[in-house]
């Protein structure tokens, strides 16, 4: 990555604090960018809580999609920020407004010590709840301030009355002064002290009236909820990871009426009840959600159907992903069938759902059920573990999702002889379309992916593919990396280890589990395979596709 002057220049002004009260009072508004992500860049926690208390614009923005190569912000750094926020709101000049944190969290245990995405939630709590805490305790010393104020003037107003009534008891005894005068004099000296009084009165029934209301739970009037929305200084947007230990102090934060308010963009929940994620969507605004990822919760197929008619009322929200969430349509419950009817309706309701991942959630033989149902054609469409039927694909590929589908999972789905052509139709009809494939773990076989490889050839808007865990020889593997020459689009390809890598004794049709389990052969070098490859990609001047085979450190959204 080259770095451009500005940027050189950033990094080295921000890498000496002792020296940054002699260049913040002069830093112009447009190099507050190029500063902040410098001090992001070099770990400067100082820098950036100086800037951010200082932040000029409306808006601020850190995160979102990162480049290839690029890591996550690191943990002090995020605090420094998360601490400068809270300390502006105290200064009146403050421009700060918005506070865009979607996309910021790392991976937990990262290089460069990232904030995962629970701790940042958990942070971003801790910061609203601590905002409300110092919003109170302003008022309160105002309000104390204001209660001296009004005493000195009730004391002033009565020592005025006192001398007024002496003054007038001097006159009637012969002190020369007309009556007129003597009424003017005891009035002006009271009406000043009166207006005095006036907007001391106003303007502690109105400190009243805000404190009233910043107490007042979100279950009050619709008055009221204006009320407390009116006092928010910061909106603060985030994609929230919620489990069982963190849930009741998200509950507590987004139940907090104060200068800060979240909102979320993507919710993650893990390990909650079907009543615990109602509670959660009840509390988010209506208008900012876009997605929600439920996963290792037991909803059931009754308690998706309970979810999806409060899911229906966030308008914005296109993605629904549900993982190891217990849905299972094998087993025959009393009442499975009118759960089906009232799922099947529940996602009549998501107008704008454009993406739906479900993993090893046993529903062979249902997923016209599931699509069928949804108003609009998916874009993404993610199927893992789920067992697909001969019947599931053949409705798939003839459904009116698979013309518009831009990124398809059908991983550890067996594929044969039998749900073969139903394959090969789905990628014709998603030709134009389709950008990213994974058919990991599927048991193609040389002769399969043969068949196979003039279909995926006719994907020309194809990025990635992902072929891993299948059972292909190293003739095989070259019949791929020919193909992948001719698709102009292709950048990523995820192959298997050929099946002459691997240690003797492994069966003729070894399945996923199996060839993730079974040991390499220590006398076999990987990168020769790797070099083989590599040198049919040359050949075909496509040094533009990446090539690997590690499976866990594959990621196809760092195409392009």
């Amino acid at each position: 990555m080259v770095l451009s002057l500005v940027s050189i220049c950033a990094r080295e002004v921000v890498s000496d604090h002792s020296a940054s009260p002699c260049w913040l009072r002069w830093v112009p508004r447009e190099l507050y960018r190029p500063l902040l992500e410098a001090a992001f860049s070099g770990c400067r926690p100082l820098a950036v809580g100086e800037l951010v208390q200082r932040w000029p614009e409306r808006t601020l923005r850190v995160g979102g999609r990162r480049k290839q190569g690029q890591t996550a912000p690191n943990r002090l750094c995020i605090q420094a920020l998360l601490l400068a926020v809270v300390r502006g709101l105290s200064d009146q000049r403050y421009a700060l407004q918005v506070l865009d944190l979607c996309g910021l969290q790392g991976d937990e245990g990262g290089m460069g010590d990232p904030m995962g995405g629970w701790s940042l939630t958990v942070a971003l709590c801790t910061m609203a709840v601590q905002a409300k805490a110092g919003a109170q305790r302003a008022q309160r010393r105002e309000g104390e301030r204001e209660r001296k104020r009004f005493s000195a003037l009730e004391r002033e107003k009565d020592v005025k009355r006192e001398r007024g009534q002496w003054k007038r008891g001097k006159e009637l005894n012969g002190d020369g002064m007309g009556t007129d005068n003597k009424d003017l004099s005891w009035k002006s000296c009271g009406v000043l002290s009166e207006e005095e009084v006036i907007k001391g009165v106003r303007r502690r029934m109105e400190m009243e009236r805000k404190r009233e209301s910043a107490v007042a739970g979100s279950g009050g009037s619709r008055k009221e909820t204006e009320s407390v929305n009116s006092d928010v200084l910061v909106h603060v947007r985030a994609d929230l990871f919620v489990n069982a230990r963190s849930w009741e102090r998200v509950r507590v934060a987004l139940n907090t009426s104060g200068p800060l308010k979240l909102q979320c963009r993507y919710l993650r929940v893990e390990e909650i009840s079907v009543s615990s994620i109602r509670t959660l969507l009840d509390l988010l605004p209506r208008q900012g959600l876009l997605g929600i990822d439920v996963r290792y919760s037991n909803l059931g197929v009754a308690g998706l159907a309970e979810l999806l008619p409060l899911l229906s009322t966030f308008p914005a929200l296109s993605s629904l992903r549900l993982h190891y969430c217990n849905l299972d349509f094998r087993r025959d419950h009393p009442g499975q069938e009118e759960a089906l009817r009232d799922l099947s309706l529940g996602l009549t309701t998501l107008q704008e759902l454009r993406r739906l991942s479900l993993t090893a959630l046993r529903l062979p033989g249902q997923l016209r059920v599931l699509l069928s149902s949804l108003p609009q054609p998916l874009e993404i469409l993610e199927l893992p573990y789920l067992s697909l039927s001969p019947a599931d694909l053949a409705y798939l590929s003839c459904s009116h999702h698979a013309s518009t589908l831009q990124q398809l999972d059908l991983s550890e789905n067996h594929v044969d002889q039998t749900t073969l052509p139903s394959i090969r139709r789905l990628l014709s009809q998603a030709s134009s379309s389709l950008q990213h494939l994974s058919l990991s773990g599927c048991g193609l076989t040389d002769g399969l992916l043969g068949l196979l490889l003039p279909s995926l050839g006719g994907c020309w808007a194809l990025k990635s593919l992902a072929l891993a865990l299948n059972p292909l020889s190293m003739a095989g593997l070259m019949d791929l990396v020919r193909m992948a020459v001719r698709m102009p689009s292709l950048r990523h390809l995820l192959y298997p280890n050929p099946l002459e890598d691997y240690q003797p004794g492994l069966p003729d049709l070894p399945s996923s589990a199996q060839l993730l389990d079974w040991p390499l052969d220590e006398a076999t070098d990987i990168n020769t395979t790797s070099s083989q490859l590599k040198r049919v990609l040359m050949d075909g001047g496509r040094s533009d596709v990446f090539l690997t085979c590690d499976l866990l450190n594959y990621d196809k959204d760092l195409v392009d």
